[in-house]
This record gives structure tokens, C-alpha cells and sequence, in this order.
């Protein structure tokens, strides 16, 4: 069965709804390929490799959180995003992108499937466009925590913890770059917050707070929210799809 490109996209952006954000680049269709679309391939960034990954599975369109276009970047077609471009017009691959509106999607977005693998239930929200998700934990103390999430996302985790043990009986999460969230889950009650990545002063806030950090991987945070939606769209609309997950430890 295959599908008009702009029923596709119709379809993405009633679930997803990204005119509710205020985003650092464009979401729904970045790059227009073929008009008829059968087989989907997801992945978390529209790197060159998931690119090559995908005509290799014979892609119709390519869904990602983290597209070519962002807010401020030099608008050359030079390089790295001449190679990318080359190959997606070459195959006619449609590339669709949704940044904030995937991570905030209340049941298939990164922060709900996150949540989902590691057994934590939103019970409100935090931080800039409420992104942030909190929920009530049941951990001995930071160190638990961490040992849980090493073994659900299969690679080792930065913790920024207190001395002593400290129960985590409330925590706080935003996937990706949401290190600068940390203010806010603090603000919010939260015992622990995890995040993808860590910068300078959030070690410092952490020490002097007795609120643990943990950053757990930008890329490892955020390959669940894709293909959550790409694979719902595609069954409720008779398509093919396949989620490509290209390693990044970062």
C-alpha cells in the first residue's frame, strides 16, 4: 500500500502538533522526495549514514528527530549538508523532522518512552514549554538509579551525586540536551534528574544542592521517541517501517 506525501505528513502533524512549540528549526517536511511513500525508515538524526542506511532498505521517506535545518546555521549547501542533500534528492527520499514535538508527545514522544523502558509515570511537567517530566521513584539512592538506567540503555552513565546516601523518592527527566533544565527539576522537588548531556555548572548545582545528575547520553535518551511514532503512523496507514539505529556514545 502506499500513501500521498502530504497525507503522510498530515498524519504526523495531527499527532504531533508542532505549531504548539517554539522550536530551533522546522518540523514536518524538510526535504520533499517522492509523492507516493510505502516504506518508512526512522532514526534519531538524518546523518550521512542513516541516509546510505536507508536508500539501502529501499526508503520511500526517512523520520528523525534531529533534521539538517536548524535555526542561526550557515545556509551554504557546502560539505557535509551537500553530501546528506545529494543523497536524499538522488533516491527522491522525503525527510520529515519533529525536534521538540517528538521529545513532549504525552504517550510515544522520547520523554514518555523513556520513562515507559525505565518504569517512571509522568505526573507533571517542568521547565521551558513544559518539556520536563516528573514522576515518584522508588531507588535506595543515586547510585541505584544509576545502575538501573546503565542496564536498560546498555552503556555506561555520568552521576553527579551528594556525599551520603540520599532515598530518590521523586525524579525529574528530559531527554537530549536538556542539561540546562536542572534549575527548574530542582525547583520542582526532584530528588535525581537525568538528562542526555552535561555541562560545567551542573556539576556544582548538584554538590550544593543534594540534587543528584545524571547524564545519560544525548543519542541513548532519545532513540525511542522515533520510532514510537513512525511505527504508529505506518501501521495505522499500511506502511512498511523500520527503525535504524546508528551508534553514537555521545
Amino acid at each position: 500500500m502506499s500513501i500521498d506525501r502530504q497525507e503522510l505528513l498530515a498524519h504526523f502533524d495531527a499527532l504531533l502538533q508542532p505549531a504548539r512549540f517554539k522550536d530551533y528549526g522546522p518540523n514536518g517536511l524538510q526535504v520533499e522526495g517522492k509523492a507516493r511513500i510505502e516504506r518508512v525508515v526512522s532514526g534519531v538524526t538524518a546523518s550521512r549514514a542513516l541516509i546510505d542506511a536507508a536508500i539501502a532498505a529501499r526508503a520511500d521517506a526517512l523520520f528523525v528527530h534531529h533534521g539538517l535545518f536548524w535555526r542561526g546555521q550557515d545556509g551554504r549547501i557546502v560539505g557535509w549538508m551537500k553530501e546528506r542533500l545529494q543523497r536524499l534528492l538522488a533516491h527522491d527520499i522525503n525527510l520529515f523532522a519533529y525536534h521538540l514535538p517528538l521529545d513532549a508527545h504525552p504517550e510515544l514522544g522520547n520523554n514518555a518512552q523513556l520513562g515507559l523502558r525505565l518504569g517512571w509515570r509522568t505526573e507533571a511537567h517542568f521547565g521551558d514549554q513544559d518539556l520536563g517530566c516528573v514522576g515518584v521513584a522508588a531507588y535506595a539512592d543515586a547510585a541505584a538509579l544509576s545502575s538501573h538506567l546503565q542496564q536498560v540503555l546498555a552503556r555506561q552513565v555520568l552521576l553527579v551525586a551528594p556525599s551520603g546516601l540520599r532515598p530518590v523518592r521523586r525524579i525529574a527527566w528530559c531527554t537530549g540536551g536538556a542539561q540546562g533544565f536542572f534549575e527548574a527539576a530542582i525547583a520542582a522537588g526532584a530528588d535525581a534528574f537525568v538528562t542526555g548531556e552535561i555541562s560545567e555548572p551542573q556539576v556544582h548545582l548538584a554538590r550544593e544542592t543534594g540534587v543528584a545528575f545524571i547524564a545519560a547520553g544525548h543519542h541513548a535518551t532519545e532513540r525511542y521517541g522515533a520510532p514510537a511514532v513512525a511505527s504508529h503512523v505506518a501501521e495505522r496507514l499500511g506502511l512498511a517501517h523500520e527503525f535504524i539505529d546508528i551508534a553514537n556514545p555521545a
